[in-house]
C-alpha cells in the first residue's frame, strides 16, 4: 500500500475542501494510504499529520476554505526546513505528495520533486495567476463573491448618486476586477496589466452623470494603487461624491460555486490517476474545459497570458 500526503498552503481558496474530498476517496477506492498534513509546508516540517479515511472528508464539498488549514512558511525556503520536510516524509513512510495552492505552493511542491520526491500540484487560487491554466480553484467562487457586492453597492450608491470605488484582491493579476468588472456592468475596471488614465476615468463618470446615471462603480485590483486616493482624484476632478469599498477576505470566504466543487473533484480524482499511472512531478490545469497536466517545472515557467480582448470588450459596454 502507497502513502500519500495531501497539504493545503499559502492563501485558502473555495473549492479546496472539495478537492481533498476527491483526493481521499479516490485514494482509498484505489487502494492508497492518505495522510494529512495540516497547516501546509509549516506543519510538514512540524510532523502535523495524521491519517485520513472516508469519514474524514464528510460534509465538506460545499464549505470554504480548507479543513487541513493553511499557513504560510519562511522555514520551509530556508535549506535546513526543506531538509526538515524531506525527513518528515520519510519517517511517515509517505511516498507521494499531492499539493494545493497557488504560484508560491507550487514552487515548493517542484522543489520537493526535484529532490526526489513523486509530487502532484494542483492550482487553488482565487487570483487565477497561474499562466499554464485557464482557471484556478477558487477563482470563480471570488467573482461571484464580488459581482454580488457589486450589485448591492450598486444600489446603495444610486439612492444616494454617489461612485464607488471598489478595491478587490489582486496584486499582479487582475482577473477577479476584469471578470467581476464585466459581468456587474462596472464603469471603469482598473488592472495592473494596463495602464490606467484618471482623466478618462472621470469622463467616463462626468458622461454617466449627464445623462442622468445616478451611480458609477470603479473595479480597481489591489496592486494598481491606493483605492482612497483614486477615490479623492476622482471627487476633486468631477465633484461626484465616491466612496470606497474594500471587499478585502470575504473574497476568499464562501460556499464554493457549482464549477469551483466540479473542477475540484475532476483535479482531486485525476491526480490520483496520475500516480496509479506511475506519474509525478506532474501541475494539474484546465484547458478548454479539460482537465491536463503538464511538467511541473515547465507549467510555472509559462507566464501569464492576460486577456485584453475581454478587457476592451468591459470598455465598448460599459460607455
Amino acid at each position: 500500500m502507497k502513502t500519500i500526503g495531501i497539504l493545503t498552503s499559502g492563501g485558502d481558496a473555495p473549492g479546496m475542501n472539495p478537492a481533498i474530498r476527491a483526493i481521499v476517496r479516490a485514494g482509498i477506492f484505489n487502494g492508497f494510504r492518505i495522510m494529512g498534513i495540516r497547516q501546509g509546508y509549516s506543519g510538514l516540517i512540524d510532523g502535523d499529520i495524521y491519517e485520513m479515511n472516508l469519514s474524514s472528508v464528510a460534509d465538506i464539498i460545499h464549505r470554504g476554505g480548507t479543513m487541513l488549514r493553511s499557513a504560510r512558511s519562511d522555514e520551509f525556503k530556508t535549506e535546513s526546513g526543506f531538509k526538515k520536510a524531506l525527513n518528515v516524509l520519510d519517517v511517515f513512510g509517505i511516498d507521494s505528495l499531492i499539493v494545493l495552492g497557488g504560484d508560491g505552493t507550487l514552487r515548493g511542491a517542484k522543489d520537493l520533486y526535484n529532490a526526489g520526491v513523486p509530487t502532484i500540484g494542483i492550482p487553488c487560487t482565487i487570483d487565477n495567476d497561474c499562466g499554464y491554466s485557464d482557471y484556478t480553484i477558487g477563482f470563480f467562487t471570488a467573482v461571484e463573491t464580488v459581482v454580488d457586492a457589486i450589485s448591492k453597492i450598486r444600489d446603495t450608491s444610486t439612492s444616494h448618486g454617489r461612485a464607488n470605488v471598489i478595491e478587490v484582491m489582486g496584486r499582479r493579476c487582475g482577473d477577479i476586477a476584469l471578470y467581476a468588472g464585466l459581468a456587474g456592468g462596472a464603469e471603469s475596471i482598473i488592472i495592473p496589466e494596463v495602464e490606467f488614465d484618471i482623466d478618462e476615468v472621470c469622463k467616463r463618470a462626468i458622461q454617466g452623470k449627464n445623462r442622468g446615471k445616478l451611480h458609477h462603480i470603479i473595479v480597481l485590483a489591489e496592486g494598481v494603487g491606493n483605492a482612497y486616493e483614486v477615490a479623492k482624484d476622482i471627487q476633486d476632478k468631477t465633484s461626484i461624491d465616491t466612496r470606497v469599498t474594500v471587499l478585502g477576505y470575504i473574497q476568499r470566504g464562501g460556499n464554493p460555486t457549482s464549477y469551483d466543487r466540479i473542477l475540484a473533484s475532476k483535479m482531486g480524482n485525476r491526480a490520483i490517476e496520475l500516480l496509479l499511472e506511475g506519474k509525478s512531478g506532474r501541475a494539474l490545469g484546465v484547458k478548454c474545459n479539460e482537465i491536463i497536466d503538464l511538467e511541473i517545472n515547465e507549467a510555472l515557467d509559462i507566464e501569464k497570458k492576460f486577456n485584453l480582448d475581454m478587457y476592451n470588450t468591459s470598455k465598448i459596454l460599459s460607455i
